[in-house]
């Protein structure tokens, strides 16, 4: 999003409603009570125990490393590793890609990896097209 970091906690503060509404007043409050700055961060830390606590994300971690494509499709796999990508940021974010890459197809069906592993395909979204087309092809 486009927002200016002092402004994100403002905009993520007047989105939440109901018992995360009530949540946030109480945690600000308590942060100011223990002169805790109010930013973004600081924010994230306290939304993200709250509401989506370690256990949880480091079991999404381990469920992202051990994925794999099974009998779906190269398109459910697709979708299931990007649902799942964003709890990993060694293989998330701009500078990642070959590492995405990497991980990417050593999930894939072995008829299929076997095609790709060795192209040295290292742009994400061009390596899922391929992977795509080929599962289509090959149904």
């Amino acid at each position: 999003m486009g927002c200016p970091l002092i402004q994100k906690v403002t905009l993520a503060a007047f989105m939440l409603s109901g018992e995360a509404g009530i949540w946030w007043q109480g945690a600000l409050q308590r942060m100011m009570a223990a002169g805790t700055q109010v930013n973004w961060e600081n924010f994230k830390q306290l939304f993200l125990e709250k509401y989506f606590p370690r256990d949880v994300r480091h079991k999404k971690q381990v469920e992202f490393l051990e994925l794999k494509q099974g009998e779906n499709s190269v398109a459910e796999y697709v979708t299931k590793f990007e649902d799942l990508v964003r709890f990993c940021p060694m293989y998330d974010g701009v500078g990642n890609e070959e590492d995405k890459c990497v991980k990417f197809v050593s999930g894939l069906r072995p008829e299929i990896k076997q095609v790709f592993n060795y192209q040295g395909i290292t742009q994400y979204h061009d390596l899922v097209n391929k992977c795509q087309v080929y599962d289509e092809d090959n149904l």
